[in-house]
């Protein structure tokens, strides 16, 4: 055999290696703690294979070494030992950006969220002012960050369209944003160069909620966002569905009521403007300047009014159409939906009822999110960790280490 042909041999191994790296990672960053023996039955390879990878892991101080877990045990031997997720191990920054604040989180993998800060921002405030406000607080949460620890990463979850292929904000009409290129913003603010990652909210929290939160195991959900607008971030069959050009989910824009109210898209009647931020509180009299607080506002209600019942059945109405397009199993509700559904949830369950056609009606659950208000903020997370899933040595390889010195002096 030539040698050109052994060092291409070479290659392919080491690539299949890696893939298998990167997959045993992405099993114990879901269960945060896990025995070889459970990861031999998933990835379906021999104990010795498991060892070598384990041990790869440990020695790029990802993970470590653990003693058996619940147990197990490797046929009738001795029990098999654990691996977790290294305390001080690999973090990535996740920024949630709102319409009225940001909040930012230094998180490790096993989505631990090891420090977090807040800030109020302006909507009515250039995207720079933004980013500006942002960096400061990513600052903030590096303080405490170990001088080893690598930061893989930043992820951006935004309140708008934004385009896959290069993370550009095409659209966040709550921001008045118009094709910004909002990492762009943020790395020059921070004065670093890291992968950055960004997408729409609605989109990540749909993430979060399918590996870590309320729809843990289930491979056809969808994530309705009402953050002052209304989106939805759908899994298809495991995997994200985005689109071709990643703008899939404007569910707000469906058209709802044709002899409706105007939308600020250009359209009569959209879902939006029967159960939006801005229609809901117009119905229960919240003043203007407080609709990106809506969920805040609404959980001040024990009871709810005839308009909010209203609203809740519009709320059924529309998840109807969207249980007739997709036939998810889950919906989850999120945003200000979050605190509206125990308000109204009759009046929700009865208009789903009413409108969506029995077949997929019978198979889908509505489910409130797992990671509270988290959902957004943990899938942006997930998104910048995931070079790390695909392959850890090369992801660590551009990693920054020392960042707190770099950012806070």
């Amino acid at each position: 055999m030539s040698p050109q042909r052994r060092a291409g041999l070479g290659t392919n191994q080491e690539a299949v290696r890696r893939h298998n790296l990167g997959t045993m990672l992405r099993h114990v960053h879901g269960a945060g703690h896990t025995s070889r023996a459970e990861l031999t039955s998933l990835m379906g390879l021999n104990r010795s294979t498991i060892a070598g990878l384990a041990g790869e892991l440990e020695s790029l101080g990802i993970s470590e070494h653990t003693t058996a877990v619940g147990g197990a045990r490797q046929g009738a031997g001795r029990p098999s030992a654990g691996v977790r997720i290294a305390p001080d191990g690999p973090y990535v920054i996740a920024v949630d950006l709102g319409v009225d604040r940001a909040v930012v989180a230094r998180v490790g993998l096993g989505g631990r969220v090891l420090e977090r800060a807040q800030a109020p921002v302006h909507s009515d405030g250039e995207a720079w002012q933004v980013g500006a406000a942002v960096a400061a607080l990513i600052r903030r949460v590096v303080e405490g960050a170990p001088a080893t620890a690598p930061l893989v990463g930043i992820g951006i979850s935004v309140p708008g369209l934004v385009r896959r292929s290069d993370g550009l904000v095409r659209l966040a009409p709550n921001l008045e944003w118009h094709d910004v290129s909002f990492g762009g913003i943020v790395l020059a603010a921070l004065g670093l160069d890291v992968p950055v990652s960004i997408a729409n909210d609605a989109d990540l929290g749909a993430l979060a909620e399918h590996v870590r939160g309320a729809g843990v195991g289930v491979d056809d959900l969808i994530y309705v966002s009402g953050n002052v607008g209304v989106g939805a971030g759908v899994i298809a069959g495991g995997v994200r569905l985005e689109g071709a050009g990643g703008y899939a989910g404007e569910v707000g824009h469906l058209r709802f009521n044709p002899q409706g109210r105007p939308c600020h898209c250009g359209n009569l009647g959209c879902w939006e403007t029967e159960v939006g931020g801005h229609a809901i509180a117009e119905a229960i009299h919240c003043p203007p300047d407080k609709v990106a607080q809506l969920d805040e506002v609404l959980e001040g209600f024990t009871v709810p009014t005839r308009e909010l019942r209203a609203t809740g059945t519009a709320v059924g109405h529309g998840l109807a159409s969207i249980v007739n397009t997709f036939n998810p199993r889950m919906i989850v509700l999120g945003g200000y939906f979050r605190v509206l559904y125990p308000l109204v949830g009759a009046e929700v369950d009865a208009g789903l009822a009413d409108r969506a056609l029995p077949a997929p009606l019978e198979s889908v659950t509505l489910a409130l999110p797992g990671l509270g208000s988290d959902s957004a903020l943990l899938g942006a997370a997930e998104i910048a960790l995931d070079p790390l899933f695909v392959d850890p040595v090369a992801a660590l390889g551009t990693a920054l280490v020392d960042v707190r010195s770099r950012l806070v002096g």
